[in-house]
């Protein structure tokens, strides 16, 4: 891994993400990643400008960007950075995207509207070695990108279910594993399989179970009903998403499980957007849990560390070893 460089935003989030992606190759591997310092700046008028002082020629780039900011920005820096490294004579790009915005348009809802992950896809792949990402909102992205430009989709399950076993090990007793609507029953699923798997060399067994809930949207963001599918009375409840953003339908789906008879109830998202912020969410649950694939300063909010994932990836994607491996 010599001619590897990590690169990121000394002034933005993704920095100390960055760092931290450094310092766990360094722990565990004792290899020392340089980490280099992409330089963001903006024109009176909007426009962007990037620089990078350090010499990329030959260099194995891997550019871990801030999910954090403005989406039109992420998008138009990842575009300014793919052209810089290139024309650079860097030997090799990989975009690092802890959460790949505009996932969410994956496919024509209703007439005369882009898809909008292909929008992104096509606009970016050309001349990246991979893309390296976390618990994408749909799957099929990945066949948006041409075959020479992997996309490897990091799941967080292992993570969240190692802070579960070491901070909330009460609540998971007579567990009810529930997915927020029929899109996320897959993900659910996997979720719970981890975290059955992670039981089977405990003398304690501890019961799971999956439930359902089912939602009509009234428009975009917002939800028109929601019906329950399952059992939850007498037991606690997680719900498992992959993005939090208004955190509305969470506060719904709730309240449904409190009148279903739930009692302690918690809520993960790998990606907390929190556009309303945290009160009104953290009113709802007992724990609200996320990572830190986008920054979050309210304290009442809990975070789960997902850089040693993003560094494992980065190890074994460079040393020609599998990333599947990690969640087994």
């Amino acid at each position: 891994m010599n001619n590897v460089i990590l690169l990121a935003n000394k002034d933005s989030k993704s920095w100390e993400f960055a760092r931290k992606i450094q310092m766990y190759i360094l722990e565990t591997k004792e290899i020392l990643l340089p980490l280099y310092e992409v330089v963001i700046t903006k024109f009176r008028n909007g426009e962007i400008g990037v620089h990078i002082p350090e010499n990329m020629r030959k260099k194995e780039v891997y550019f871990i960007h801030n999910s954090s900011e403005n989406p039109q920005d992420w998008w138009v820096e990842l575009l300014l950075i793919k052209d810089l490294l290139l024309n650079s004579s860097a030997e090799s790009v990989t975009f690092v995207l802890p959460n790949m915005l505009y996932s969410r348009q994956d496919r024509k809802d209703k007439p005369h509207v882009p898809i909008s992950a292909r929008a992104l896809a096509k606009s970016i792949s050309y001349g990246i070695k991979r893309i390296i990402t976390m618990d994408l909102h749909a799957g099929q992205i990945q066949g948006f990108y041409p075959e020479n430009v992997p996309v490897d989709n990091l799941y967080s399950f292992p993570e969240i279910v190692r802070y579960l076993k070491k901070h909330h090990l009460e609540k998971l007793d007579n567990l009810v594993v529930v997915a927020p609507d029929a899109g996320a029953a897959g993900r659910t699923k996997a979720f719970l399989k981890k975290l059955e798997k992670a039981q089977e060399d405990s003398s304690k067994k501890q019961n799971y179970s999956f439930a359902l809930l089912s939602k009509e949207r009234a428009k975009p963001g917002e939800v028109g009903g929601m019906q329950f599918i399952g059992d939850v009375s007498g037991k606690n409840a997680i719900i498992v998403d992959d993005i939090i953003d208004s955190g509305g339908t969470l506060c719904m789906a709730s309240e449904v499980l409190k009148q279903n008879g739930a009692q302690r109830i918690m809520c993960y998202g790998t990606h907390g957007i929190f556009t309303k912020g945290i009160s009104e969410l953290c009113g709802c649950f007992d724990v609200v849990m996320t990572s830190n694939t986008h920054s979050q300063q309210d304290t009442k909010v809990e975070v789960i560390d997902v850089t040693p994932l993003f560094a494992e990836a980065i190890y074994r994607a460079q040393m020609g070893l599998s990333i599947s491996k990690l969640f087994e």
